[in-house]
């Protein structure tokens, strides 16, 4: 035990090291640039994260901040339609975008010598994007394809969406990301060019640039590509607070499938003072107690030993812009019902909130995190995303170290209390997945769709 406790202090001390090579500087026009500097290959990514995703989306056009990703790649005057994909390919790098429901982000990872292609091609797109109503009809046909694919036609897919839309009565977590096909149908190319015009500003975006750099060069280059673009007046978000839940809820989703499913969501605070909040860090520990490896609770009890169900999983995400669920999901074994792993699931959280948790089980997932954060800081790509995300939701890359320190003083007690608290009816949504006979139609994958995350 002792020898885990060495490597979680030694694997910290690292992570605290890594976090020290980030630069930061604001452009007058408002664009946050932030550089950090890791020279252990000549590889270079730059990302550019706009504060808008769907949570900022209004009622009758769901779904356009993800419609917007995939039209930013139809060209602009100087770049026709194509050629930006074309170009960073021919450069030796690859790039992509993805949409949530918190902000939109579009990258490229090339070599170092290529940054400043990327950063003329990025800033062109940011202010000069071309809009057609043919390109747009084209590529809607594209994103309702690649929701019938991903979400109508994939039975657990369609159990969280529909669980989200009950889950949350006001605060726009209620719609999928990719919309709603009702309203993807009634879309046009003036709802996209509005929400272009509307987010797509250099004061409300963070460009991220992490690998063999030096940060004063790439406050140069960010100068002279993107310092041109003009700031626009940002609209005022309107602060969403979700009702206080009076009560458990239930929903039974049918849908063809292979096997019964159910997922416990309960709701759970975020991190909003990063130096100061503790329930966040004990539910993210709480998260690995139950579900972290092969001896976590839940696989151990329920899947081994009782033999209740067949695979479980624990979800918990403790930064976003809104608020969090703490989900626990988990598929009957053969002969055994959805209600015996309810049951189960339930007998669980009662003898860990009775009982507590050990100090061998809170000490394996204080060093997992932490090695977890370490292994993952090797990929010059997820450090730039670590800093974008923490940019985007507000809580700045700064808190990245003090988050690593707050784990690691979370104590048992403290992950006991986090499940009495959280971990009860009245927080509390059960989604079920009722299988329905499955269709002989082959599966088929939307086309075109490159660019959809």
């Amino acid at each position: 035990m002792k020898k885990i406790l060495v490597v979680a202090v030694l694997l910290f001390g690292y992570c605290a090291g890594v976090s020290a090579q980030v630069f930061e500087r604001t452009l007058a026009n408002g664009l946050k640039v932030i550089v950090k500097e890791d020279r252990r290959a000549p590889v270079v990514v730059q990302q550019i994260w706009y504060k808008a995703g769907s949570m900022d989306e209004r009622t009758g056009v769901t779904g356009i901040a993800h419609v917007l990703e995939h039209l930013m790649f139809k060209g602009t005057a100087k770049v026709p339609m194509g050629e930006f994909s074309k170009r960073i390919a021919a450069a030796g790098g690859r790039e992509n975008a993805f949409t949530s429901y918190d902000y939109t982000a579009y990258f490229q990872q090339l070599h170092k010598s290529k940054l400043p292609l990327a950063m003329q091609l990025e800033a062109d797109r940011m202010r000069n994007l071309k809009l057609s109503a043919v390109e747009f009809g084209k590529e809607i046909k594209v994103v309702m394809e690649e929701r019938r694919w991903r979400t109508d036609d994939e039975a657990h897919s369609l159990l969280q969406e529909k669980m989200m839309a009950a889950i949350f009565q006001e605060h726009p977590y209620q719609h999928p990301v990719i919309g709603w096909m009702n309203d993807l149908e009634a879309l046009g190319v003036g709802d996209a060019q509005a929400w272009y015009d509307r987010w797509y500003a250099p004061n409300n975006a963070t460009l991220v640039i992490a690998g063999d750099v030096q940060a004063s060069e790439v406050f140069a280059l960010a100068q002279k590509y993107y310092g041109g673009i003009a700031k626009r007046a940002m609209p005022v978000r309107r602060d969403f607070t979700e009702p206080k839940q009076v009560g458990i809820k239930r929903l039974v989703v049918k849908a063809p499938a292979e096997l019964p499913h159910v997922v416990m969501s309960f709701r759970a605070p975020t991190i909003k003072n990063p130096a100061q909040d503790w329930k966040p860090y004990a539910l993210e520990i709480l998260a690995g107690v139950l579900d972290g490896n092969e001896s976590a609770r839940l696989n151990k009890h329920l899947v081994r030993e009782q033999q209740v169900a067949s695979g479980t999983g624990v979800g918990y995400d403790s930064v976003s812009r809104g608020p969090a669920l703490f989900m626990l999901e988990a598929t009957p074994s053969e002969g055994k019902t959805v209600i015996d792993v309810e049951i189960a699931l339930r007998k669980e959280i009662a003898q860990l909130v009775k009982e507590g948790v050990s100090e061998e089980e809170l000490q394996r997932v204080k060093a997992q995190v932490t090695a977890g954060e370490v292994y993952k800081r090797d990929s010059v790509f997820y450090q730039a995303m670590q800093i974008g995300q923490m940019e985007s939701i507000g809580l700045g890359h700064q808190a990245i170290p003090v988050m690593l320190e707050r784990l690691q003083a979370v104590t048992a007690e403290q992950v006991r209390q986090v499940a009495e608290e959280f971990l009860q009816d009245d927080y509390l949504t059960v989604a079920t997945l009722d299988p329905q006979p499955l269709s002989d139609k082959p599966k088929r994958a939307p086309q075109g769709g490159a660019h959809a995350h």
